[in-house]
């Protein structure tokens, strides 16, 4: 065991009278990686920033003990913390989005931190900047590094973000929730590569609520909640005999194959009822009648002479082409077909790139193909002139990663969800009421109302995004990759309260995801895309337990599971 790099003694800090953190302890020692993981607002970030100097103004920060390698940090000025960051001490946070600059290349980014630490030449600094996004599993590196922040996939810009904290060769790397927004495969690389980056003696922090990834690396975890340790110790011992009820409920909450018609949160399902209401002159009625549908994961089998139902949804040979910044054309999506039962759940699954989105677009009537059609409820759907698919758009809606992104920032709860109200008809003296009677239906206080976006927590996000959605009964949810932002117990109850629309509204879900997990806990049918391309499609099961392409044998070897090293 040698000298620990970062010791840290009864951790505690404050942001006026309210504790973020209170009485944490652990050593960061060279080769070895400590794990943060809870929900939301346990303190887990807090903690990585405290070791930057980064909490935030108005912090108050305290500590028996906070050292980096002897040096008391507590005691650092805002000069002494510059030469410590990017140098011995890097972040990788969650949103590259916002973490990087939009305004300039990868490949500057990337090498930064080599530019602001060494006096590495303009040429070495290239060099080591297609090195570290070849490492990171970014294909075609020297043209990504040309590229801008907006030009990557979510995927991509995580991936460039990860090069970049590695770029000055960190003693100390904190990953705050470093895989959220990749694909398993990519998952995957980048798991091995922090597993290699430890190996070569960096010391690792790695905060994140996918507790398969933290026991891909993690010596120790810490389960932190309300800002406390409730438990810790060894990954077999937290995630095979966890003794705290907190660790076990988080264990319980993900999803899987075993998982498949059980509820994850352990709450009890929500009363969906749409309000009876008149629909505006000319908008056309989609749902006669809600189909009764089986609970997600029960025996969805016709019996013997029963015609199976039609499709609510059918996508024909779908094509889309799009220009590459260096010319050449990319064939997104590439004579994709498929249907949609109506009451069932569709999964997409498949890398960051390989189509998924694109799909979605397509099907939304948002993105126009070059080729192929859709047909809602039997009717065409793409291509069709908008003035013809505006009264019948309430039929489908999307629920999106990025609900904050489709939001008005200006607004507030009431006026997201009462835009959409109106939009279904709904006369102006009643929104307020119906407004609040949704919220409650997906679990929400109606005192929220007044709340604006940036106010809200992302769990809390993502279920006004799926109350506007509900609000105009639509018959089809796009879900494209809803829960990948969500930690396991927040997630469990989104996942929970998808079920419920699909049990008491017959709602049918085309559900996007990287999770391979939740995709098998949710989808009845899947269909594996590659290069914008399908695959492999089929019953979930028979899919997942029998994948008869490489690709899909290929996905399902990445996914993380307890216990295994990568």
């Amino acid at each position: 065991m040698s000298r620990p790099l970062v010791r840290v003694r009864d951790l505690s800090v404050r942001f006026g009278d309210a504790p973020a953190v209170e009485g944490v302890s652990f050593d960061l020692e060279p080769g070895r990686c400590v794990a943060l993981v809870g929900e939301s607002g346990s303190g887990k970030s807090v903690t990585g920033r405290s070791l930057l100097g980064l909490v935030g103004p108005g912090s108050l920060v305290e500590a028996d003990e906070l050292s980096l390698d002897g040096a008391d940090l507590r005691s650092f000025s805002e000069r002494e913390w510059r030469r410590v960051r990017g140098g011995d001490v890097a972040l990788v946070l969650q949103d590259a989005l916002v973490s990087l600059d939009p305004l300039v290349r990868i490949g500057s980014q990337v090498t930064d931190a080599v530019r602001v630490h060494s006096d590495a030449t303009g040429r070495a600094r290239r060099a080591r900047a297609l090195s570290l996004l070849a490492d990171v599993g970014v294909p075609e590196p020297e043209l990504r590094a040309a590229q801008y922040p907006h030009e990557l996939s979510g995927g991509l810009r995580q991936r460039a973000l990860i090069a970049s904290a590695l770029a000055a060769s960190p003693r100390v790397l904190i990953a705050d929730e470093p895989t959220t927004a990749l694909d398993v495969t990519v998952q995957r690389q980048v798991l091995q590569l922090l597993g290699r980056v430890r190996q070569a003696g960096t010391a690792l922090l790695l905060i994140s609520h996918d507790l398969a990834v933290v026991a891909q690396l993690a010596d120790e975890i810490l389960v932190l909640k309300d800002g406390r340790v409730v438990e810790r110790g060894a990954p077999r011992e937290v995630l095979t005999a966890p003794t705290d009820s907190y660790t076990r409920r988080l264990i319980a909450a993900i999803p899987s194959g075993r998982t498949r018609g059980e509820r994850l949160s352990g709450a009890a399902s929500v009363s969906l009822a749409p309000a009876p209401r008149a629909r505006p002159a000319g908008r056309t009625a989609l749902r006669a009648e809600a189909p009764a549908v089986a609970a997600p994961g029960a025996d969805t089998t016709a019996a013997a002479g029963a015609r199976p139902p039609a499709p609510v949804l059918t996508a024909h040979g779908l094509t889309k082409t799009y220009r590459r910044p260096d010319g050449g054309r990319l064939r997104a999506v590439d004579d994709v077909s498929f249907a949609l039962a109506r009451g069932s759940a569709l999964g997409v699954v498949g890398e960051s790139g390989s189509g998924k989105s694109t799909v979605a677009g397509i099907v939304l009537g948002l993105t126009t193909p070059d080729a192929g059609s859709v047909d809602l409820d039997g009717t065409p759907w793409v291509p069709a002139p908008e003035r013809l698919r505006r009264p019948r758009r309430h039929g489908i809606q999307v629920i999106s990663q990025d609900p904050l992104g489709s939001f008005d920032p200006r607004h507030t709860v009431e006026a997201i969800v009462s835009e959409a109200l109106a939009q279904a008809g709904v006369a102006r003296r009643d929104r307020r009421e119906r407004a609040a009677s949704l919220l409650e239906q997906v679990g929400l206080d109606a005192s929220l109302l007044s709340r604006h976006p940036l106010t809200l927590s992302g769990g809390q996000r993502q279920r006004v995004a799926i109350v506007r959605a509900l609000a105009v009964e639509p018959e089809v949810l796009v879900c494209d990759e809803p829960v990948s932002a969500l930690d396991v117990s927040v997630q469990a109850q989104v996942l929970d309260l998808l079920a419920d629309l699909r049990a008491q509204l017959g709602i049918s879900l085309l559900f996007i995801s990287h999770d391979l997990g939740v995709v098998r806990h949710v989808a009845d049918d899947v269909v594996v895309m590659r290069s914008g391309r399908i695959v492999e499609s089929g019953p979930v099961d028979t899919v997942f337990d029998d994948p008869r392409h490489p690709y899909t044998r290929e996905l399902i070897r990445a996914i993380p599971t307890l216990l295994t090293r990568p």
